[in-house]
């Protein structure tokens, strides 16, 4: 008993994530409330996370994720983990080993900034670019405000490379400008500025994708939970390893289409009812999850509960051999497999996955919750959705109301119904 007590007197425990990432006293009343507290005994706390580790620094992975997926990870730690749970880190590796690592990836990382501040002289200013600052066939264009962009004076042609780039730098900007502004954080241009940064390094590294909105608002929590501006770039960057497929589009699709459509056929699967009625009033595209998926419900949950879904969700996703697959350029493509030891280590979602050894089996977990928060609204929606509008009304009344681990929970019960159906 008395340690039990001494736990739940816990100060670590005691903290408000609230007051961690305060929301500015003019948009309390409309932003999300938060639902997430730190438990003892189920999140993951700074004492527990370095009892993990032994001397060396090697974690305790199969540790780590149960204990995430039992209560997600305290406020103050949240950056450390999140690199461990995205692949950044190899489970595997010492301290010593992770400090050179992470030393490399910083060293790397400047010059990629450097190379952008050459083509761009605001990168890394502190400033961020709200307006166009080139044609589309590369002219310049003076900022009648002298503030903003400062043109090469080189007279060089630019390739199309940088003026596909520098073509991207104003929408960042507008997009960052309207990213999480109900937080204290970005009350702050120095702030704006780090994440306008990152995204605008990102949209030059990845030429095939560029920038596209929604990124900001992935990016954002990364960029507040690390305070190394380079770790939360890297940290970002195996984010974008993950979701990249839902910004690829073309002339006739874009990439979360895709899943949209895996999402029709689950519904179809375990809930032919739903579907049926969602498919009459010609919402059998799922276009209105669109947002969900494309952005990772930041609008259905508070700031801080979007944060604990997420972890959620990347450790019941965890595969021990993704800092290896990553580093490998290898995807993330899992490899069937019934070694007990690296089962052990998996997510719970993950573990189901590779037992049923289905190799094309690729669908995010992301997709299994919407399919939980449509369940969810099964009699809602079954009993007052007339049109497409009243679905998104419907779904709309969910932000600020769904419980993050409920939501993983029910996400976990569909797959198997769908695993057993698609087995049937």
């Amino acid at each position: 008993m008395r340690l039990l007590a001494c736990c739940y007197n816990d100060p670590e425990m005691q903290i408000d994530p609230d007051a961690v990432y305060p929301i500015r006293a003019d948009c309390r009343d409309d932003a999300p409330k938060t639902r997430f507290k730190p438990r003892p005994g189920l999140t993951l706390s700074p004492k527990r996370w370095k009892l993990l580790h032994n001397e060396e620094g090697v974690l305790d992975i199969a540790g780590m994720i149960k204990r995430v997926q039992r209560g997600g990870v305290h406020p103050t730690i949240k950056g450390e983990v999140w690199e461990f749970l995205l692949g950044c880190y190899d489970p595997k590796s010492t301290t010593e080993q992770r400090n050179q690592l992470r030393q490399q990836r910083r060293l790397e990382y400047e010059k990629l900034k450097t190379k952008c501040r050459e083509m761009d002289t605001t990168v890394g200013s502190g400033r961020v670019i709200t307006m166009p600052v080139i044609t589309e066939d590369g002219q310049p264009i003076e900022d009648p405000n002298s503030v903003g962009s400062e043109q090469q004076t080189s007279g060089a042609p630019l390739s199309k490379e940088v003026i596909q780039w520098k073509l991207t730098l104003h929408q960042i900007g507008l997009d960052v400008n309207r990213t999480d502004r109900v937080l204290v954080y970005y009350e702050s241009q120095a702030n704006l500025a780090r994440l306008w940064d990152i995204l605008s390094v990102y949209s030059w590294v990845d030429k095939d994708i560029g920038y596209c909105q929604g990124m900001s608002d992935l990016c954002s929590p990364i960029s507040i939970i690390l305070e190394h501006e380079a770790d939360a770039f890297w940290c970002f960057e195996r984010l974008m390893r993950r979701v990249r497929g839902n910004f690829i589009s073309t002339s006739t699709s874009i990439g979360v289409r895709a899943q949209l459509t895996t999402l029709s056929t689950i519904m179809k699967s375990v809930d032919p009812k739903l579907h049926e009625h969602l498919e009459n009033l010609d919402g059998g595209e799922y276009l209105f999850a669109f947002r969900m998926l494309m952005v990772l419900f930041r609008r259905e949950f508070s700031f801080v509960d979007t944060m604990y879904l997420w972890e959620l969700m990347w450790s019941m996703e965890y595969n021990p051999n993704l800092f290896s697959m990553l580093e490998s350029d290898s995807g993330t493509s899992r490899a069937s497999t019934k070694d007990e030891s690296i089962l052990r280590q998996c997510g719970k979602f993950e573990r189901k996955i590779l037992q049923a050894a289905k190799k094309d089996e690729e669908i995010p977990l992301s997709v299994f919750v919407v399919a939980s928060v449509l369940e969810a609204r099964n009699k809602k929606l079954l009993g007052e959705a007339k049109g497409l509008d009243d679905v998104v009304k419907i779904l709309n009344e969910i932000t600020g109301s769904l419980d993050a681990k409920k939501a993983c929970r029910e996400a976990l019960q569909i797959h198997e119904k769908y695993l057993n159906t698609v087995k049937a």
